[in-house]
């Protein structure tokens, strides 16, 4: 016996599996030469950082972002001292200390626009990098000085 709406239903299944079990693309591409220069799958609710040195004072500084439903969110930073550059602005996510010295700024909460950014690595032990899970990208190593897109792209 065929029951007629189980092709619907089929059918509604599959399309949905191919768009909630797809990941979204954060990529970083070199903008004068379009070089990609590193690709990640990120599922909904997962993140990744991006971390550099301070050029002063040589610790690092972390910021970190969640793809929230197809949005590049920025979501905490971790910075270890008040050194030059760096600071909380008031109104603009949570300070707490991270009881080394230093503080973490939790529920930022902030979407970027175009889910995209420029930024411009730092050459030398400054090394900024892309920390996902276990991989780390330096995009100092492949395009220090140069600029490099950094976007959350949907699939």
């Amino acid at each position: 016996m065929t029951r007629h709406w189980e092709g619907g239903l089929l059918a509604l299944l599959l399309a949905l599996g191919a768009t909630t079990g797809q990941a979204d693309t954060l990529t970083a591409v070199e903008v004068e030469t379009g070089e990609t220069l590193a690709t990640f799958d990120v599922p909904e609710g997962s993140g990744w950082c991006i971390l550099w040195h301070h050029s002063v004072q040589g610790f690092e500084v972390s910021d970190c972002y969640e793809n929230r439903k197809g949005r590049m969110v920025l979501v905490r930073a971790h910075l270890p001292d008040f050194a030059a550059g760096l600071g909380h602005i008031l109104g603009r996510g949570v300070q707490v200390s991270d009881g080394m010295g230093g503080y973490f700024i939790e529920d930022i909460n902030e979407a970027v626009p175009t889910n995209a950014y420029i930024l411009r690595p730092g050459a030398g032990f400054v090394d900024h990098r892309i920390s996902l899970g276990e991989t780390q990208v330096s995009l100092s190593a492949l395009a220090a000085r140069k600029r490099v897109r950094i976007a959350l792209t949907g699939n």
